[in-house]
Order: structure tokens, then sequence, then C-alpha cells
């Protein structure tokens, strides 16, 4: 049956092109925290208070959609990534549409389904074989229901891409065909969905060429550009991977993009300063609408993430301290993205240097010098319990690295323990970024070691 195109329809209408139009400057609303406002007035506070004007949740909470109904935000929902395989189903994906959109859509403004999140990096075949039917198949359920504004996408790692050195190299990984799922975005006009995180690329050569901050540059002796900051040369990487398969013509998104202003250990540029230099930086180039060397004046929606410190999000401290807010909605620094506010700025008391990171779920992909003095591994403590580092074992092997060398059949399946198994998962992660002190901590259950921890057919890489 056909909507009702009535008053409401149309204003509703008009509020999604001027959204479209705009800076287009949005937040991942993440719920990890028990101490977080209710939705109601998160909804006022975003309206009143920022230019902020739309979020990405990482569900389909109805609590949330219906709080932010008639708020002229947009909201982009997430499909949970267990349930990729069922929705290849049209039944089951006309069942989703019915329970989780169409109750609330247009009241709220749903602009976007994200199908999973950096589904390729998972290493699961079962869940990446279905990614691109379930994509279809939602499209399909959404306009049988009649719901034609409502585009189907899904953010990528840059994971995705080869290391690159200059961002006119940029090259998908073989192996990941992508053409079919930019096909698709072409005919449904809807956009290639990225996670951009300099924070896991960057090293300390590299840290203000990072942060917005004044450096060198890097100069593109291919394309004869110049960069001052690796966000944009990742974004012209990501422009260049999808040009060379014939597809440069479909939007980009920044599904996820931010700094933490904390972590575990010491770490240079963790801290409240360098997160308020990264955030701020992105607003700032998001809403000149000047784009990028080699996509000049295009604008990207941008999705900073996140919107509160999340205190009982699962991880190391990082995890939990990518937040623009406390959860009292007191500014964590200036990013710019209040009303009327001017410049960056640090509030009072939360200046200075705060612990490093661990780590996280992205491999960096700017290429960075090899650390010098040999090689290096990271393993596991030989005090630390089993429990702890199952722990970081699961942590690892959900990040998307290649956890299949200690499964059974693998090559380092045996010894089959969790302290060996976790020893092969840590060193995997600690060299996969760039052998970094802070990579090997894991919440103090890792060691960096200079013997080489490979034994028999198993190799630990190095």
């Amino acid at each position: 049956m056909a909507r009702n195109c009535g008053p409401f329809f149309l204003i509703v209408l008009l509020s999604s092109l001027l959204i479209h139009n705009s800076a287009s400057i949005g937040v991942n609303y993440g719920t990890n925290g028990n101490n977080l406002p209710p939705p109601s007035q998160v909804v006022t506070f975003l309206k009143e208070k920022t230019i902020i004007d739309r979020v990405k949740l990482f569900d389909t909470n109805p609590d949330y959609l219906n709080a932010f109904a008639n708020s002229g935000i947009a909201v982009t929902v997430t499909v949970g990534n267990g349930d990729i395989p069922s929705l290849v189903n049209l039944p089951a994906a006309q069942a989703w549409v019915a329970a989780h959109i169409a109750p609330f859509h247009p009241k709220t403004i749903i602009n976007r389904i994200a199908v999973g999140n950096e589904i390729l990096l998972t290493n699961d075949n079962n869940l990446i074989n279905n990614l691109l039917p379930a994509m279809k198949t939602l499209h399909t359920a959404l306009a049988q229901a009649g719901i034609n504004d409502i585009q189907v996408s899904t953010p990528h790692s840059l994971g995705i891409l080869i290391p690159f050195q200059f961002p006119s190299t940029g090259t998908f990984r073989p192996g990941y065909n992508l053409a079919p799922m930019l096909q698709f975005h072409r005919e449904t006009k809807s956009p290639f969905m990225i996670n951009p995180y300099p924070y896991f690329g960057y090293s300390p050569q590299t840290l203000n060429y990072a942060l917005f901050k004044p450096n060198p540059g890097v100069f593109d002796k291919f394309s004869r550009r110049t960069y001052s900051n690796m966000f944009v040369a990742q974004l012209d990487a990501v422009y260049m991977a999808m040009k060379r398969v014939g597809y440069a013509d479909v939007d980009i998104v920044v599904a996820e993009t931010g700094w933490p202003s904390m972590a575990d250990n010491n770490q240079q540029g963790v801290d409240v300063d360098s997160a308020m230099s990264y955030n701020s930086g992105v607003v700032k180039l998001v809403t000149s609408g000047g784009g990028t060397p080699l996509m000049p004046r295009r604008r990207f929606e941008t999705y900073i993430f996140s919107l509160f410190n999340e205190n009982i999000k699962p991880g190391p401290t990082a995890e939990r301290n990518f937040g623009l807010f406390q959860p009292d909605f007191t500014p964590v620094y200036n990013a710019g993205i209040m009303r009327g506010q001017q410049g960056a700025q640090v509030p009072h008391g939360h200046g200075g240097h705060h612990a490093g990171r661990q780590g996280a779920h992205r491999n960096p992909v700017v290429a960075v010098p090899a650390a010098a003095g040999g090689k290096t591994w990271c393993v596991a403590k030989p005090d630390v319990s089993d429990t702890a580092l199952q722990a970081s074992l699961d942590y690892v092997c959900r990040s998307g690295l290649d956890c299949k060398p200690i499964q059974s059949g693998g090559g380092c399946f045996d010894p089959n323990t969790v302290r060996d198994h976790a020893s092969y998962a840590m060193n995997a992660y600690y060299q996969a970024n760039g052998r970094h002190d802070f990579n090997c901590d894991f919440s103090k259950t890792a060691v960096i070691t200079t013997s080489d921890p490979s034994h028999g057919a198993c190799r630990f890489a190095a």
C-alpha cells in the first residue's frame, strides 16, 4: 500500500533534504555505560546545544528510536553481525523491517541501515558470504514495504586496503572482491561506508601528521599532491581503490573515526589535547566542504566516535574514553561541535597527559618505519591466570585478526593451552599494529621478549 504523502511527510522529506546537504557532522551513539543519561535528554541536548544533525546507533533499540521521533536528527541503525545470515531470506528481512523500521519511520528519520560492522575482517565465511545477499534482500524488503528513502550499507575497516605509502596507490587487498558490493551501492544510490582511524596507524614520527598539527606533509610522487594529515590521505586511498575497480562515483561515508583521551600505558599522543586536536581537525575539514586533493569540494557525511565515554565497555581503557562528552554532558574537550563555540579548548582541569592505549580492533593502513633494535615478540606473562589470558585471547580474535592457526587443525593449535594460544594471538596483534610497546599490554597480561617463541611448525610473526 502506498504511504500517505500528507503535510507531515513533506516536512520530514524537507528535513531529510536539508540534512543531506548540510555539513553532515554526526556522532556514534554507544550505550555501554551504566551512568548514561536517558535518550530523551540526549536528543534535547544534541538539538539545542550542538551542531550534530545525525547519529549512528549500534542496534535498533526502540527506546532510542522513539526518542529521536520528530527531532529532525537523522538516525542510522545497525543490524547485529549474528543476524546477517538469516536476513538473506526475504520473509526474515520483511519481518525485520516490520519490527525494527516500520513502527518508527518516518517520524524518526532513519536514513540508513548499517548491516553489521567490519564484516570482511571477521574471517567468518558465513558472515562474509551472506553480507551482500542480506543487504540486497533488506533493500528489497524496504521497497516492498513502501520505504524508499532508507539506504542499506555496511561499514568497512581500512584493513580492506593494502598498506600504502602514497594515497594514489590505494588498492583493495587481494581476495576482497568489492566490485559487486560497489555495484549495489551504485544501483541503490547508497554510500560505501568506511572506518578510517589514524589513531590505529600512527607512529611517533607521524603523530603530528595524524593529529592535524603542523608537519612537513607527505608528498605523493604519483599524484603530485601533498597531504598535511593522515585522515585525508586515508580517504583518498579508499577513493583510489574504488576508482581502480570502476566505482569512483559511489559516495563515501565516514561511519567511524575518533581519538581517545585516555588509555592504559604512557603513550605519546594519547591525552585530552591530542583527542581535541584530531576530532576538531576532522570537524573543521568536514564543515569546510573543501574535500580532499583527489576529491575536491566533495562533502563527506562523517560520524565521530563517540558521543559519550562508556564506563562498562569491554576492552582496554581507550575503548571507554573515545567520548566527546561525559555522561553529565560536560565536554571532555572542545571539538568545535557546540553551538557558538569558537576554536578548540580543553575544559578547566582536563589538561595534561594520560595513560596510553593497549590497541584496538583495526590494522594500521599507512606504512610506518619498522622499530629499530632487532626482532621482538609479544607473549603471555608467566604469572597471569588463564581467565585473564582468555579475555585477551577473545579480544584479539574478535578484532579481525586471523586466529585460524590456533584453532583445531591449525599449525599452532598444539600445545592446546590458553597460555600458548594467547601468546600466539597477542603477538599477531602486536606485529600487525606496528610493534609499539603499548600494543603488548593487554591489561597487563603480556610482555615483550627478544626470544623467538616459535616452536616446531608453528611460526610466530616478527
